[in-house]
């Protein structure tokens, strides 16, 4: 699991965006008050207020992809509910014009709502009401909880899962023939046991921002605009440390997570392993393919493991993060060391091995995992000796980027799934696939190639 511009910076979220009727086209935490000292206090709000607080939305990727990773993500996965492919599109459009806004600090505008109210007759002693109800179009506005909070580098990136181009063996808005080759059903994998409840979607929005409120703030406004065409199936929060500049953080495992990432800062890397080109549909040209899974972590039982079962179950040192029988967390992984004895320095089913592209035909992802902790529930461990009772209910909300699925993820967790070390501490019970269409231009719309070109 280790093995993971634009805009004015400071800007605040004001102003208005319209959206007609029904959906017609709209086209951290911070520092504790007992700082150490007010020099220190100074430097920190100077350096904050330099900091880039914006990332750009518009271009030929959507952010949060290859974006520097944020503190917060706030995950949800939709189920469309309409019949119409004009209201999908109608959705697409008022996405991508809120999206932009949050995006460069501003709030969403208020949008037009038509609901059923009753006619209330208030001079009356008993108060009545008509037996009809009457349409009435009501206006609503940015929710405001993120009012004079700064855009916290905020990206919002879309994806579409597997049943907006079929569900239950119906084409239901025309899309059938377009579905990529590459958004092939993920197998079931060795030791799944997902949740129907967290898995799955036709839609996905992931949010990720350096503050919580704002990340949470853009999910919220962007599924009171779904309403009445899609609705929410399972959502996820994530965080992740700021161990700061050029350090690796640490998953709740204690262990450095992302120390074999492909770096983000390699365009022929990211061209190889991340971005669709034109091996896939002209729609995806400029996206990726993202696989998300909800790994839970049976804390209380990895927690009462001694530390050398630890590190050899990772192939890495706790402290350093570096491989077994080096000294630093960038040193070359040697998967043919051995000890004295000829016994690999680096365990068979070490998970660092099998993660590794040597050990995978070269297969790569790009990995941009999250923490969660969801607070404790009754659980029944699946590892000797089965302890039951309530435990954390707390991992990782693991999500990964790549060109094709089938010679990404696959590829390399097919192997893991069956010999990992670390399996009997983790259990993946949710996720998804989504394929996340090439970014945008001004004046377009999310995956607007793909509708029409149907």
């Amino acid at each position: 699991m280790n093995e993971c511009g634009g805009g004015v910076p400071g800007a605040t979220r004001r102003g208005f965006l319209t959206r007609a009727a029904g959906l017609a086209a709209a086209a951290g935490a911070a520092l504790g008050a007992d700082a150490v000292t007010p020099a220190l206090a100074k430097a920190d709000a100077t350096a904050a207020a330099e900091a880039p607080q914006t990332e750009p939305f518009w271009g030929r990727n959507q952010g949060g992809i290859v974006t520097p990773a944020q503190g917060h993500t706030y995950f949800a996965a939709l189920d469309l509910t309409t019949t119409k492919r004009d209201d999908v599109v109608q959705l697409l459009k008022a996405w991508t014009s809120a999206a932009s806004r949050m995006a460069s600090g501003k709030a969403i505008e208020p949008f037009a709502k038509t609901e059923l109210a009753y006619n209330y007759d208030t001079t009356a002693t008993v108060t009545t009401s008509s037996a009809e109800p009457t349409p009435t179009s009501i206006s609503l506005p940015d929710t405001g909880e993120a009012e004079g909070l700064p855009p916290a580098r905020l990206t919002v990136t879309f994806g579409f899962g597997p049943g907006l181009f079929e569900k239950e063996g119906k084409d239901r808005y025309g899309l059938a023939a377009r579905r990529p080759e590459a958004l092939a059903d993920l197998p079931r994998f060795a030791g799944d046991e997902l949740v129907p409840e967290r898995t799955g979607g036709d839609l996905s929005i992931q949010a990720c921002a350096d503050d919580a409120q704002v990340a949470f703030h853009a999910v919220r406004q962007l599924v009171r605009l779904a309403d009445d065409v899609a609705q929410v199936r399972w959502a996820q929060t994530g965080f992740m440390p700021n161990f700061g500049t050029g350090q690796t953080p640490r998953n709740l495992m204690g262990f450095k997570d992302g120390t074999n990432n492909p770096s983000t800062g390699d365009p022929t890397a990211m061209g190889k392993i991340v971005w669709v080109a034109d091996d896939g549909p002209d729609w995806m040209q400029g996206g990726s393919y993202l696989v998300v899974r909800r790994i839970r972590i049976a804390l209380e039982h990895w927690d009462r493991s001694k530390i050398d079962f630890q590190e050899q179950s990772f192939g890495r040192h706790k402290a350093t993060g570096a491989p077994i029988g080096r000294d630093n967390e960038h040193d070359a992984v040697d998967l043919d060391a051995t000890d004295k004895d000829g016994n690999y320095v680096i365990a068979e089913n070490a998970h660092v091995r099998l993660a590794a592209a040597a050990s995978n035909d070269g297969a790569q992802i790009l990995r941009r995992p999250y923490s969660y902790n969801d607070g404790v529930n009754f659980t029944a461990e699946r590892w000797p000796p089965w302890r039951q009772g309530m435990e954390y209910d707390a991992g990782l909300f693991f999500l990964c980027y790549q060109r094709d699925p089938r010679t990404g993820f696959v590829k390399v967790f097919e192997k893991m799934a069956k010999l990992d070390m670390l399996n009997q501490f983790v259990t993946h019970v949710g996720g998804g696939l989504f394929a996340c269409p090439g970014g945008v231009a001004q004046g377009e719309f999310i995956g607007q190639r793909l509708f029409e070109s149907a």
